[in-house]
């Protein structure tokens, strides 16, 4: 189990070394105003009201560097302790002497994650906001980003403690009925309280619900193209991505396994995934491709499924939704019917699908407006979107013994056994915030981060 040293004063680099670039040497802790203060050239313990330095850095009677020092007092910094930051040139040897001079007068270097560990010790942000630091940092889209910054700012820790404030309330008035247990009085109004219950099991299923759409924003949303070889789903990646990422030839089997590749779109990430053809074959290696199709299939969060526009029919739309609901499992899927520029101009045309043709562009920027459409209907069901595993499983939990709250409610169950299933669901939602923790998850969340944050 990893351990974390409150009291010691921790240092690191914060940002990208690179010559011709600014480095950030951040040091936190009880010690790094005085520690930052046997290096620089200006008194910081005498500073007044400034907070920001220019001046030079000396190790050992020598000069080393010309910085901008910024302090940070507690509590009011990141840490929540006292803070000094050190921006210096990116030279790696200046980082490194600087970094070096810091440890030999008594700082350590920090692990993964002790920053924001310290910043949640101090009661700076809860555990979920913490957690989403993490995500903040790895978001490589808007809509990643804008899930994790309203994390941060406890868009989501405000619903949880709102729920589990109001099962506090009643929990303490069924605990104090247990008191009175012998004068047989009821303090908790058990219609009352079957309504909260109710009302939070409905809040919980949205928020467990918000998670499918939720997790993949976050990863990138996987869109499998699959269909019959040459239906042009390798020509449609290329159109999507605006380059040749798949090999495109007329001969059925070319792709004869998974190509991908992300795109953002309107703000959300997409991972597109060109598969191998799907046909009847005795080429083993081309039917392990084909399976792996299904796989892929069974994976995405959307099924882009590609037709040829001219021999596309009614019942051929409702077979290729059969065969995908058995084989690829129930999903969001768009039936695309390629090549469309070479249809007749009388032609009919099947309801419910969308004509493009990837070779000309045309209908790309109506399937890019629907994929991004599947995804914000899914965000916008929920004020907050559970983005975190961690999360979606405590909220299980808290769910199944708030079920067992509602039961024993319906059998008029006693006021003691009800107190306990009420425990249990106020300890699995503090579970989220970091009410209730346990060192070796602490460890595991922290781990996972940079050294500088």
């Amino acid at each position: 189990m990893r351990e974390f040293f409150r009291d010691d004063t921790i240092c690191a680099i914060s940002t990208a070394p690179g010559v011709g670039a600014i480095a950030l040497i951040r040091l936190s802790g009880p010690q790094a105003i005085h520690i930052c203060d046997q290096l620089f050239s200006r008194d910081l313990h005498n500073r007044g009201e400034e907070r920001v330095f220019f001046g030079v850095i000396r190790v050992d009677d020598r000069m080393l560097d010309e910085v901008v020092v910024t302090l940070f007092p507690g509590p009011h910094s990141y840490t929540g302790e006292d803070t000094v930051e050190i921006a210096c040139h990116g030279s790696t040897y200046i980082q490194e002497q600087v970094l070096k001079a810091c440890l030999q007068r008594g700082a350590r270097l920090a692990q993964p994650g002790e920053y924001t560990m310290r910043a949640f010790q101090n009661g700076k942000m809860d555990l979920s906001q913490a957690e989403a630091v993490a995500d903040l940092i790895a978001s490589e889209s808007e809509a990643a980003h804008g899930l994790a910054m309203n994390q941060v700012r406890g868009g989501f820790s405000k619903e949880i403690n709102s729920l589990r404030q109001e099962l506090i309330d009643f929990a303490s008035l069924i605990e104090l009925e247990l008191d009175f247990s012998e004068e047989d009085v009821e303090f908790a109004d058990r219609q009352d309280l079957k309504d909260l219950v109710d009302r939070i099991v409905l809040m919980i299923n949205k928020l467990l619900h918000s998670f499918a759409t939720g997790n993949v924003v976050k990863k990138g949303v996987p869109v499998a193209i699959i269909g019959a070889p040459n239906m042009g789903k390798s020509t449609l990646l290329n159109a999507l991505l605006n380059e040749e990422r798949a090999i495109v030839s007329d001969i059925a089997g070319t792709t004869r396994d998974t190509v991908e590749d992300t795109l953002v779109i309107d703000g959300i990430q997409f991972r597109f995934i060109d598969t191998a053809g799907i046909r009847e074959t005795e080429d083993e290696i081309e039917s392990k491709g084909i399976q792996r199709s299904w796989d892929k299939a069974r994976e995405a969060s959307v099924v882009l499924h590609l037709a040829d526009a001219r021999e596309l029919t009614k019942e051929r739309k409702d077979a290729l939704h059969d065969e995908l609901r058995e084989k690829g499992g129930e999903k969001q899927v768009i039936v695309l019917a390629n090549k469309c520029d070479l249809m007749a101009a009388d032609s009919p045309r099947v309801d419910d699908v969308l004509y493009i043709s990837a070779k000309s562009g045309e209908g790309l920027s109506e399937l890019q407006n629907r994929l991004t459409a599947h995804i914000k209907s899914g965000l916008s069901q929920t004020s907050q979107v559970v983005t975190n595993i961690r999360h979606y499983e405590a909220l299980q939990r808290a769910l199944e013994s708030l079920t067992d709250v509602r039961n024993g409610l319906n059998t008029a169950l006693t006021g003691d056994f009800l107190a306990i299933d009420i425990r249990k669901a106020l300890y699995h939602l503090g579970e989220i915030t970091g009410e209730i923790t346990a060192d070796d998850l602490l460890g595991n969340i922290f781990g996972r981060f940079c050294i500088g944050k």
